[in-house]
């Protein structure tokens, strides 16, 4: 982990969407597995919180977007509490983003055009998993997809699921944290107050 970075207030962007995007580009430029991987945790009905990874696939000032089955575990946790908590782990440059916020999800409109752009498995995959319901066996997942890839041949449009879509996190609070010797790091963090962000400095 690197440690010789430091974060400093003047070093930070006006809007956290801005400093988001820097640091975003310098994980992707640095070669980082996944950067655009995050925990995002959720809590159920029950207030037993749950997380999982998720790949961020959009992001700028009116959030961040993410894609998943409406059925699974998230997605009947943000039906019934759509407050949530993402973190992006950049070990390799010793940083960390954290950001909590509402989660909306995006129409059917707003959803095709990303379902459309993936991968004609992935496609299929997402009609195949009822993701979070136990399965006898990884044979009846491979029988879905068969039966879905003789109704669906090669050449034929794959329509969207009901059951799958976008959310967006808008955030409330995102922190960036900075890794620095003897565990004394540099956390910094934007607050949305009356409209507004301020920058707050909290002790490692």
């Amino acid at each position: 982990m690197d440690t010789t970075r430091t974060l400093s207030e003047d070093m930070l962007a006006a809007s956290p969407a801005e400093q988001f995007s820097r640091w975003f580009d310098e994980a992707v430029a640095a070669g980082l597995p996944e950067p655009n991987a995050m925990v995002l945790a959720t809590a159920s009905a029950e207030v037993h919180t749950r997380c999982r990874t998720v790949l961020l696939k959009a992001h700028g000032p009116d959030g961040f977007v993410f894609y998943t089955n409406r059925t699974s575990r998230k997605g009947t946790d943000l039906a019934g509490n759509s407050w949530a908590c993402v973190l992006f782990p950049w070990y390799g440059l010793g940083r960390q983003v954290t950001i909590e916020g509402t989660v909306t999800a995006l129409s059917t409109e707003q959803s095709e055009p990303y379902f459309h752009s993936r991968g004609r498995g992935s496609q299929l995959g997402a009609w195949a998993s009822r993701q979070s319901q136990v399965i006898a066996s990884r044979a009846v997942l491979d029988d879905r997809v068969a039966e879905l890839e003789r109704r669906w041949p090669d050449g034929s449009e794959v329509p969207m699921p009901d059951f799958w879509g976008g959310y967006r996190l808008e955030p409330q609070i995102i922190e960036f944290w900075q890794s620095r010797e003897s565990r004394l790091h540099d956390r910094l963090r934007y607050r949305r107050t009356a409209g507004e962000w301020v920058i707050e400095r909290v002790s490692p």
